[in-house]
């Protein structure tokens, strides 16, 4: 085993990994539960472990790992139809479809919409930041308009509120009203903290009225606003500094 310098900054295992883009803080930790990832040549299984940086060699199934020095933020406008994944064994279209072949370093989305689910997805090499958005704990707003068949009545939104059981799970919206109402449908605006598995769709076919168009527009302080279907942006200072304090804020009032 190598020399570490006296002083070395060390971080823990699963963080270095997320940096480097192998993929979210908490994949990292099955990779290392699993036997994957080997420190210095020896394979490390304790979630505890740290590493130094520029130090340590490490590998995660025999490549070597290590942490890009940019970190990259992008969101993108995700269209129906396509899956929030970067590859897909049957071909179907994927958001790395929507991405340059060259210049960026490997992204991973976090979180995922479904493939019928439009909106803004997060793209980041920044494993730390995808784990404090994902994190229920966390509680990071997810905002969302939602097209229903039929219209809600004020009694119907009190109950999204309220919270309601949908396949044994207690879902609730902190935020429902209507925005609009058209002929035999309406936009209803949703916001969710957890971010479980269709937790929007299971919201309303759980007050009955089940969900035609369904389209993110707000992570945490971060707005979707006018960029195009199937576009991207990086995010701007201003925007990366906001979303930063939002984590540390929700992190800060879990705690408590």
């Amino acid at each position: 085993m190598p020399a570490r310098q006296t002083g070395a900054e060390q971080e823990r295992l699963q963080r270095y990994l997320a940096r480097a883009g192998i993929s979210s803080r908490r994949s990292c930790e099955r990779l290392i539960l699993e036997g994957r990832v080997s420190v210095n040549g020896r394979v490390v299984i304790q979630l505890g472990t740290k590493v130094s940086p520029g130090f340590d060699k490490v590998t995660c199934d025999g490549r070597s790992v290590t942490p890009s020095a940019s970190l990259v933020y992008l969101i993108l406008n995700k269209p129906a139809g396509v899956l929030t994944t970067l590859s897909d064994p049957r071909g179907r279209p994927v958001i790395r479809d929507l991405l340059p072949p060259q210049g960026l370093p490997r992204l991973f989305p976090v979180g995922r919409l479904d493939y019928q689910t439009e909106g803004l997805v997060l793209l980041t090499n920044d494993g730390t930041l995808a784990y404090g958005l994902m994190h229920p704990s966390f509680e990071v707003e997810k905002e969302y308009l939602a097209k229903v068949r039929g219209c809600p009545t004020p009694a119907d939104l009190v109950k999204l509120k309220a919270g309601v059981m949908s396949k044994g799970e207690r879902l609730r919206a902190t935020q429902a009203k209507i925005v609009s109402r058209g002929v035999g449908s309406a936009w209803l605006k949703l916001v969710v903290h957890e971010g479980r598995y269709h937790e929007i769709r299971r919201l309303c076919d759980a007050i009955g009225y089940p969900v035609l168009r369904l389209q993110r527009v707000r992570l945490g302080p971060i707005v979707l606003g006018k960029l195009p279907k199937g576009y991207w942006r990086r995010l701007s200072p201003v925007e990366l500094t906001s979303m930063r304090r939002a984590v540390e804020r929700s992190h800060t009032c879990g705690d408590q």
